[in-house]
Protein backbone atom coordinates (compact mmCIF):
# COMPACT_ATOMS: atom_id res chain seq x y z
CA UNK A 1 0.00 0.00 0.00
CA UNK A 2 1.53 3.42 -1.08
CA UNK A 3 2.74 5.92 1.92
CA UNK A 4 2.02 9.77 1.96
CA UNK A 5 3.75 12.07 4.32
CA UNK A 6 1.38 14.89 6.01
CA UNK A 7 2.56 17.63 8.72
CA UNK A 8 -0.68 17.16 10.31
CA UNK A 9 -0.89 16.09 14.84
CA UNK A 10 -3.44 14.84 15.96
CA UNK A 11 -2.74 13.70 19.44
CA UNK A 12 -4.20 15.12 22.07
CA UNK A 13 -3.02 13.31 25.53
CA UNK A 14 -1.84 15.15 28.22
CA UNK A 15 2.23 14.51 26.85
CA UNK A 16 1.12 15.72 23.23
CA UNK A 17 0.61 18.84 21.92
CA UNK A 18 -2.87 20.44 20.99
CA UNK A 19 -3.78 19.62 17.51
CA UNK A 20 -4.35 23.87 17.04
CA UNK A 21 -0.36 24.20 18.29
CA UNK A 22 0.95 22.40 15.48
CA UNK A 23 -1.16 21.68 12.73
CA UNK A 24 -0.91 22.78 9.35
CA UNK A 25 -4.53 23.07 7.38
CA UNK A 26 -2.89 24.25 4.23
CA UNK A 27 -0.77 21.59 3.68
CA UNK A 28 -2.56 18.96 4.94
CA UNK A 29 -5.12 19.47 3.34
CA UNK A 30 -3.37 20.12 -0.26
CA UNK A 31 -2.41 16.69 -1.46
CA UNK A 32 -6.44 16.12 -2.11
CA UNK A 33 -8.05 19.52 -2.76
CA UNK A 34 -8.11 21.91 -5.38
CA UNK A 35 -10.73 24.59 -7.22
CA UNK A 36 -14.12 23.94 -7.83
CA UNK A 37 -14.22 21.12 -5.51
CA UNK A 38 -17.67 20.42 -3.01
CA UNK A 39 -15.79 19.39 0.45
CA UNK A 40 -17.58 18.38 3.80
CA UNK A 41 -16.21 18.85 7.11
CA UNK A 42 -18.02 17.18 10.19
CA UNK A 43 -16.82 18.34 13.14
CA UNK A 44 -15.05 21.55 12.14
CA UNK A 45 -15.21 23.44 15.76
CA UNK A 46 -14.48 26.75 14.78
CA UNK A 47 -13.35 25.91 11.36
CA UNK A 48 -9.31 25.68 12.19
CA UNK A 49 -9.43 23.64 8.95
CA UNK A 50 -12.62 24.92 7.30
CA UNK A 51 -11.02 28.35 6.42
CA UNK A 52 -7.97 26.83 4.34
CA UNK A 53 -10.41 24.01 2.81
CA UNK A 54 -12.50 27.25 1.65
CA UNK A 55 -9.17 29.26 0.39
CA UNK A 56 -8.27 25.68 -1.48
CA UNK A 57 -11.67 25.44 -3.11
CA UNK A 58 -11.86 28.92 -4.31
CA UNK A 59 -14.58 30.99 -5.30
CA UNK A 60 -16.06 28.58 -7.65
CA UNK A 61 -16.13 25.62 -4.44
CA UNK A 62 -18.36 25.14 -1.46
CA UNK A 63 -17.05 23.98 1.97
CA UNK A 64 -19.92 22.38 4.00
CA UNK A 65 -19.07 22.31 7.71
CA UNK A 66 -21.20 20.36 10.16
CA UNK A 67 -21.29 20.38 13.65
CA UNK A 68 -23.81 19.38 16.66
CA UNK A 69 -23.00 22.85 18.31
CA UNK A 70 -24.17 25.95 17.67
CA UNK A 71 -21.45 28.30 19.65
CA UNK A 72 -18.81 26.61 17.62
CA UNK A 73 -21.26 27.66 14.09
CA UNK A 74 -21.02 31.10 15.31
CA UNK A 75 -17.50 31.53 15.80
CA UNK A 76 -16.78 29.65 12.46
CA UNK A 77 -19.26 32.11 10.56
CA UNK A 78 -17.71 35.15 12.36
CA UNK A 79 -13.78 33.88 10.91
CA UNK A 80 -15.14 32.90 7.37
CA UNK A 81 -16.84 36.53 7.18
CA UNK A 82 -13.59 38.28 8.37
CA UNK A 83 -11.51 36.35 6.37
CA UNK A 84 -13.85 36.91 3.64
CA UNK A 85 -14.65 33.38 2.88
CA UNK A 86 -17.94 33.30 4.06
CA UNK A 87 -19.77 32.67 0.48
CA UNK A 88 -17.77 29.63 0.11
CA UNK A 89 -18.72 28.01 3.78
CA UNK A 90 -22.19 26.34 4.05
CA UNK A 91 -22.10 25.86 8.41
CA UNK A 92 -25.19 23.85 9.15
CA UNK A 93 -25.89 22.22 12.37
CA UNK A 94 -26.47 18.46 13.12
CA UNK A 95 -28.63 16.43 14.78
CA UNK A 96 -26.71 14.30 17.75
CA UNK A 97 -28.13 11.74 15.85
CA UNK A 98 -27.33 12.63 12.28
CA UNK A 99 -25.20 15.14 10.20
CA UNK A 100 -28.25 16.06 8.29
CA UNK A 101 -26.30 15.79 4.77
CA UNK A 102 -28.82 13.75 2.69
CA UNK A 103 -29.22 16.55 0.62
CA UNK A 104 -25.70 16.29 -0.44
CA UNK A 105 -25.84 12.60 -1.95
CA UNK A 106 -23.16 12.61 -4.90
CA UNK A 107 -21.99 16.13 -5.24
CA UNK A 108 -19.21 15.83 -2.56
CA UNK A 109 -15.35 15.41 -3.90
CA UNK A 110 -14.01 14.92 -0.30
CA UNK A 111 -14.83 14.76 3.13
CA UNK A 112 -12.34 15.52 6.01
CA UNK A 113 -12.87 13.48 9.06
CA UNK A 114 -10.16 14.68 11.11
CA UNK A 115 -10.50 13.56 15.05
CA UNK A 116 -14.05 13.14 14.87
CA UNK A 117 -15.34 9.66 14.28
CA UNK A 118 -14.61 8.41 17.66
CA UNK A 119 -16.74 11.07 18.78
CA UNK A 120 -19.72 9.73 17.10
CA UNK A 121 -22.91 7.53 18.49
CA UNK A 122 -21.63 5.07 15.94
CA UNK A 123 -19.26 4.90 12.97
CA UNK A 124 -21.16 2.54 11.37
CA UNK A 125 -23.78 5.37 11.16
CA UNK A 126 -21.41 8.28 10.26
CA UNK A 127 -19.98 6.17 7.48
CA UNK A 128 -23.60 5.51 6.25
CA UNK A 129 -23.79 9.31 5.65
CA UNK A 130 -20.98 10.19 4.69
CA UNK A 131 -20.61 7.98 1.98
CA UNK A 132 -23.17 8.07 -0.14
CA UNK A 133 -22.40 12.24 0.02
CA UNK A 134 -19.47 11.06 -2.07
CA UNK A 135 -19.42 11.66 -5.91
CA UNK A 136 -18.21 8.15 -7.70
CA UNK A 137 -13.98 8.26 -6.70
CA UNK A 138 -14.27 11.00 -4.02
CA UNK A 139 -12.41 10.57 -1.10
CA UNK A 140 -12.51 10.67 2.32
CA UNK A 141 -9.28 11.34 4.77
CA UNK A 142 -9.92 9.69 8.19
CA UNK A 143 -7.41 10.73 10.74
CA UNK A 144 -8.39 9.86 14.37
CA UNK A 145 -5.58 10.68 17.20
CA UNK A 146 -3.32 7.64 19.15
CA UNK A 147 -3.88 9.21 22.50
CA UNK A 148 -7.96 8.61 22.25
CA UNK A 149 -8.10 5.60 19.52
CA UNK A 150 -6.25 2.49 19.54
CA UNK A 151 -5.40 0.47 16.69
CA UNK A 152 -8.12 -2.23 17.05
CA UNK A 153 -10.91 1.03 17.31
CA UNK A 154 -9.04 2.60 14.30
CA UNK A 155 -9.18 -0.92 12.29
CA UNK A 156 -13.18 -1.40 13.71
CA UNK A 157 -13.69 2.28 11.96
CA UNK A 158 -12.53 1.22 8.70
CA UNK A 159 -14.65 -1.97 8.44
CA UNK A 160 -17.30 0.25 8.90
CA UNK A 161 -16.06 2.52 6.38
CA UNK A 162 -15.95 -0.20 4.11
CA UNK A 163 -19.46 -1.48 4.86
CA UNK A 164 -20.42 1.65 3.24
CA UNK A 165 -18.58 1.31 0.01
CA UNK A 166 -15.16 2.73 1.05
CA UNK A 167 -11.74 1.53 0.53
CA UNK A 168 -8.68 2.20 1.45
CA UNK A 169 -6.36 4.13 -1.05
CA UNK A 170 -3.58 4.95 1.33
CA UNK A 171 -2.45 5.00 4.33
CA UNK A 172 -0.85 8.20 5.23
CA UNK A 173 1.75 9.42 7.25
CA UNK A 174 0.15 12.24 10.35
CA UNK A 175 2.28 11.95 13.61
CA UNK A 176 -0.03 10.67 16.59
CA UNK A 177 -2.49 9.81 14.44
CA UNK A 178 -4.19 6.10 12.71
CA UNK A 179 -4.66 7.30 9.39
CA UNK A 180 -6.44 6.11 5.84
CA UNK A 181 -7.70 7.89 2.67
CA UNK A 182 -10.69 6.13 1.25
CA UNK A 183 -12.04 6.21 -2.06
CA UNK A 184 -15.35 5.55 -2.91
CA UNK A 185 -15.70 2.83 -5.52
Amino acid sequence: MAQARLSVVAGVSAREPHPAAVLEPSQDSRPYVREGMTVLEPGPGIGYFTLELARQVGPSGRVTAVDLQPRMLEGLKRRAAKAGLLDRVDPRLAAPESLGVGDLAGTVDFVLAFAMVHEMPSAEGFFAEAAPTLKPNGTLLLAEPTGHVSSGEFESELRAAAQAGLTVAVRPSIPHSHAALLKKT
